[in-house]
């Protein structure tokens, strides 16, 4: 299949590519800096999601993984806008069978900084009216929330033993997800997946279960 991926030269964005590619699949990325993937089924493209966009034709499946958290003033234009400008130029045609939009544990628990909280929330709204208008396609439309990942842009907390200590305390299984993993989810969302639509995938090591219930030991009232 064809597809096309925004964000290629991050951790995440990068990861899925090469999953994609070890499957056989063509692919395409769109990022606004270069990236050192190179494959012979392998495209680069550079642009950005908040200007032209580049003309695609015959787009399979679309992931949008181009994101980020700083400075405030962009991530609005970069993490939603974006999202919907990418899917609205290549993902209502009659070649799209799936699309799989990168969003956020952080739509959900509001644990980020402000913008970046309601530019991933913003995704997973979209991605659910999206999948309302592809369906006539019979393409199915998931986004993909992601916990906390060792990505290079989490190296402020990661570089920190204190920090890192803490931010994997928040986590039932101990970890982080690895971006290879992230990957796989995508892929089975675009790929295996042929039934499931509309929905929020959250991979989180279970995070949001933690909810830190405080109580005497001895559990008396």
């Amino acid at each position: 299949m064809k597809v096309l991926i925004t964000g290629v030269s991050g951790d995440i964005g990068r990861a899925i590519a090469e999953k994609f590619l070890a499957e056989g699949h063509t692919v395409i990325g769109l990022d606004v800096a270069p990236t050192a993937l190179t494959h012979a089924a392998y495209t680069h493209i550079i642009a950005d999601v908040r200007g032209d966009l580049p003309d695609v034709t015959g787009v399979n499946v679309l992931v949008t993984a181009a994101g980020i958290q700083f400075p405030a003033e962009d991530v609005i234009d970069v993490n939603l806008k974006g999202v919907i400008r990418t899917m609205e130029k290549y993902a209502f045609t009659p070649d799209i069978r799936a699309v799989v939009n990168i969003a956020s544990a952080s739509a959900r628990n509001g644990a980020e900084f402000p913008e970046y909280v309601a530019s991933k929330a913003g995704v997973v709204a979209y991605t659910k009216n999206a999948a309302l208008r592809l369906a006539p396609y019979g393409a199915t439309c998931n986004s993909l929330s992601p916990g906390g990942v060792y990505t290079s842009s989490n190296s402020p907390v990661l570089e920190d033993e204190a920090l890192r200590a803490a931010a994997i305390r928040e986590s039932l299984l101990g970890k982080w997800a690895t971006s290879a993993e992230i990957a796989e989810w995508a892929y089975f969302l675009a790929v295996v997946n042929k039934s499931m639509t509309g929905e929020d995938v959250l991979v989180d090591n279970g995070e949001q279960l933690n909810s830190n219930f405080i109580w005497p030991r001895d559990g008396r009232a």
